[in-house]
């Protein structure tokens, strides 16, 4: 059973960076396909990015150009670097680790992040 734990969420300012991290442990974290979800208040958790098992990276139109998705395979850690931050960024992030093909999806315990002056 594969476990995620995020770190990394907090307070920041507008136009502020925060970088995410996502640790597993209980698998093969190498044939995961990665990603990071969020949740704003009374709304539905949306993907935000993706990153496959051979490095090809997905983006919501949101945060192109300003969030960097990225593993390391070696420590078992997946990360968000998130730049130029606005308000409308606020929410619970989530990582994922994915089969979809093998209907196979689990979950960390997420992280809030907030950006507000």
């Amino acid at each position: 059973q594969v476990q995620l734990v995020e770190s990394g969420g907090g307070l920041v300012q507008p136009g502020g960076s925060l970088r995410l991290s996502c640790a597993a442990s209980g698998g093969r974290f190498s044939i995961y396909t990665m990603g990071w979800y969020r949740q704003a208040p009374g709304k539905q958790r949306d993907l935000v990015a993706s990153i496959t098992s051979g490095g090809s990276t997905h983006y919501a139109d949101s945060v192109k150009g300003r969030f960097t998705i990225s593993r390391d395979n070696a420590k078992s850690i997946a990360y968000l670097q998130m730049n130029s931050l606005k308000p409308e960024d606020t929410g619970v992030y989530y990582c994922g680790a994915s089969r979809a093909t093998l209907n196979e999806y689990h979950w960390g315990q997420g992280t809030q992040v907030t950006v507000s002056s």
